[in-house]
């Protein structure tokens, strides 16, 4: 086999085993949102349980990427391609962390009952897992518009865990029992954030595969 070919076919096999990792992240932070708004403690404990996988998963595609750059010395596209691989692989693992942090908080509040202002964490839960899914698409399709409209929900994802912080300052000072369950809430829902962010971050990085511009903290300006 040619060296050519056998770099495609070791490109061909990263993209599978990134979008394995995807997946994988995929379901752990549906399953997580899930556990936390259903109050499914079960649902919980299979997202903590799980994570090995993903951590894994990272280690293995890490490894991979690393033996082609040394061994390949891919140059111009495929280049940008293994390291945009890295660059969305670290990202989707510390969205598996985050997604545990939230099965975690949804373990504490699955046998409290749910605070008044619950629709707002139930939008930033649906758009946090629509931004993950339209950043796993974009690389599938190697689709920089897509991965541009990306960054362009990231605002309204941080707007809301503001205000669902806000809501949450508010209700502790008037509902001192409540305390516990609000402080692990605004917990679940900076998680949340944060996978928005992470996910913004992946959008970034399909963005440098697809069009070779690097545009990390800068996405919407493309």
């Amino acid at each position: 086999m040619s060296v050519r070919r056998h770099l495609d076919t070791d490109l061909t096999h990263l993209r599978l085993k990134v979008l394995e990792m995807a997946a994988y992240t995929e379901k752990a932070l549906d399953c997580a949102l899930r556990a936390l708004l259903e109050r499914d403690s079960s649902l919980a404990q299979q997202v903590i349980d799980r994570d090995a996988q993903i951590n894994q998963l990272e280690c293995d595609i890490d490894e991979e990427s690393l033996r082609m750059l040394a061994l390949s010395q891919p140059v111009a596209g495929d280049l940008r391609f293994i390291v945009g691989c890295m660059r969305i692989i670290v990202n989707l693992e510390r969205i598996g962390d985050e997604s545990v942090n939230i099965a975690e908080r949804a373990l504490i509040l699955a046998h409290r009952p749910p605070l008044p202002f619950n629709h707002m964490l139930e939008e930033l839960a649906g758009i946090s897992l629509e931004m993950l899914r339209s950043c796993i698409k974009a690389f599938k399709d190697d689709d920089a518009e897509l991965a541009d409209a990306v960054c362009d929900q990231d605002s309204r994802a941080n707007e809301l865990d503001l205000s669902i912080l806000k809501r949450l300052i508010d209700f502790m000072l008037k509902e001192t029992a409540g305390i516990e369950r609000s402080v692990h809430t605004v917990l679940a829902s900076r998680s949340l954030e944060r996978c928005a962010d992470l996910s913004t971050n992946i959008a970034e990085s399909v963005i440098f595969i697809v069009k070779g511009v690097d545009v990390k903290h800068r996405c919407n300006r493309i």
